[in-house]
């Protein structure tokens, strides 16, 4: 077996260095995070058609959906009160991201390729197979956690609690798991193929998995709220994410005869 191929997507950049237009922005986390654990992370280029979408993912043994830009709102919710339409900032593409990470998610579920979900991915994920968003947590819920510590984007905020026996717990051996947090929204009514694995202590999802009458829908599916790869170098828990996740797509591959 050769190192797994994952598939990562990227936000997007509105004046890119080059030539000051559209580009693809990725954190470097993210691939070094995989590279240690022992995948070879490709980049989702920009493409346009459905049909290059589903080769790439076919090409690959994994995909990895980062955080970004809010996702547009009309995709979970109608009619959004103007109040909470000035706290939406979608990813400056003209609905692109979202609409190429939509068709990326369906063609997971359809090869049945180990997908790891993080953040602005978490939220899509959900978003895409049925569920809502809070549009936006300080004004809808006020007196929560701070979810948007962006100065702590790599250290731990909070804690989060996990639920016994979930594949998030047996992943990181720990029923309390501390975490970033850098976001402003978050899971409101759970997708019907997911549950929620982990919360905060004010009640935000901060962990989907897919429930258990769905568990054979795909040989791996972990979403966060929080970003593992800003933690792994030096949290052993949040580097078995990526571990746990990197051996899923090695046993996806094909053997070579």
């Amino acid at each position: 077996m050769t190192k797994p191929l994952v598939l990562v997507t990227a936000d997007v950049d509105p004046e890119g260095a080059e030539f000051g237009d559209r580009s693809l922005s990725l954190a470097w986390t993210y691939g070094r995070a995989l590279e240690q654990a022992g995948a070879l992370p490709i980049v989702l280029p920009a493409v346009t058609a459905e049909e290059t979408v589903a080769a790439l993912v076919a090409r690959c043994d994994g995909v990895l959906l980062t955080g970004g830009s809010d996702l547009n709102p009309q995709l979970y919710r109608k009619g959004l009160p103007a109040a909470l339409r000035k706290t939406v900032k979608p990813t400056p593409d003209d609905g692109w991201r979202d609409l190429v990470e939509l068709w990326v998610i369906r063609e997971v579920f359809r090869q049945r390729k180990p997908l790891l979900a993080i953040c602005r991915g978490h939220q899509l994920l959900n978003v895409a197979l049925g569920g809502t968003l809070i549009v936006d947590l300080p004004t809808q819920r006020p007196r929560g956690v701070n979810h948007n510590q962006q100065d702590r984007k790599d250290d731990v905020a909070h804690d989060v609690r996990l639920t016994p026996g979930s594949q998030l717990h047996s992943i990181t051996r720990t029923q309390v798991l501390g975490v970033n947090s850098t976001h402003h929204q978050a899971v409101n009514r759970v997708a019907g193929l997911l549950q929620a694995t982990a919360t905060s202590p004010d009640g935000v999802v901060e962990g989907l998995e897919l429930a258990p009458a769905h568990r054979r829908a795909l040989p791996f599916l972990l979403s966060v709220q929080f970003h593992p790869e800003r933690l792994q170098d030096r949290y052993p828990e949040h580097r078995a994410i990526f571990a746990a996740f990197v051996e899923a797509c090695v046993a996806r591959q094909q053997p070579t005869l």
